[in-house]
């Protein structure tokens, strides 16, 4: 997969199948939309293109709502639409400037003179240009004047898959992981750098991994203990993931550990990737560290049996 800064840096075929969107999570839904793309660009020996943005347009547009958190970092989205086998991606800076241009303008100057559109294909109630004024009909009366295609995914289609990003999001505001997980088609995962703690977990023989999340915007699950694999470069292990303000430690900020079983390295200042597959608790408050060892015990053993249920 190419991928390009800009619309304007874009040095595709001649030919191209175009879809736009913000495709946060690269969920299921988008998945059809895109396994719709490629088979459009093999049929018509062309080549699939994705316009998608960076910033997210609402934090452009509404730049003092705090409140939207992503699924997808640009580089983890970038390699989920590489997975999915995309020819070409364009992250195109999205500004206010840029906001204005009208769903004409968009058309005809974006998508045809800068991408050589030959079929655009949409999601079902696709909207887009200055105000969201642009529609599937506007792309159908200008397809004509402009030499491009036009295929809308299906209502039936979309309603099958009923995934939304927004979804997703609430599921994983609630802790429920397994359900994010099936609307996405993978598991959802946290990828930041190791850093330096207190060191409590290891004298309870459950040392962490502090992770800190570079990106503002990521979308960290509710507050409890999960179940996680836990990748290090190519290598996978297995473990826990706990997100909380640790309130029998008696600290009022955010920690996001890794407990990483049968492993005892230094991995200080190294990524890592922490993919969640349940939750097994709610955060506890506890009266003393050796409850909460007590605890941890008894939260390996459920780990563990939902790893042996996934090997099944």
């Amino acid at each position: 997969m190419r991928v390009f800064q800009s619309y304007n840096d874009f040095t595709g075929p001649a030919k191209s199948i175009v879809t736009v969107g913000t495709f946060d999570g690269v969920h299921q839904g988008h998945r059809k939309l895109i396994e719709r793309l490629r088979q459009s660009a093999h049929d018509a020996h062309a080549e699939s293109v994705i316009l998608t943005f960076f910033p997210h347009p609402r934090m452009v547009l509404f730049p003092n709502d705090n409140d939207l958190r992503l699924l997808n970092t640009i580089e983890e989205k970038t390699e989920l639409l590489r997975d999915a086998g995309v020819d070409n991606l364009i992250i195109h800076p999205f500004t206010k400037e840029f906001s204005r241009l009208s769903a004409t303008e968009f058309i005809r100057d974006v998508l045809v003179k800068k991408m050589h559109l030959s079929k655009i294909v949409i999601g079902y109630n696709h909207q887009f240009g200055r105000n969201r004024e642009g529609t599937f009909e506007q792309l159908t009366d200008m397809a004509p004047l402009c030499h491009f295609e036009v295929e809308e995914i299906p209502e039936q289609d979309v309603n099958q898959i009923a995934v939304s990003s927004t979804k997703i999001r609430e599921a994983l505001a609630l802790g429920e992981i397994q359900k994010a997980n099936e609307l996405l088609g993978y598991n959802y995962a946290l990828q930041g750098q190791v850093i330096h703690g207190d060191q409590i977990g290891r004298t309870l023989g459950f040392p962490t991994a502090n992770l800190a999340i570079a990106d503002e915007y990521k979308l960290i699950p509710c507050d409890g203990l999960y179940v996680a694999y836990i990748s290090i470069g190519e290598e996978h292990f297995r473990g826990m993931l706990y997100i909380g303000k640790r309130p029998v430690v008696g600290t009022n900020r955010l920690s996001i550990e890794a407990n990483i079983f049968d492993f005892d390295r230094d991995i200080y200042g190294q990524q890592i990737r922490v993919s969640l597959l349940a939750k097994i608790r709610n955060d506890m408050r506890l009266p003393d560290l050796e409850s909460l060892r007590q605890q941890m015990l008894k939260d390996k053993d459920v780990a563990l049996d939902i790893f042996s249920k996934q090997t099944k």
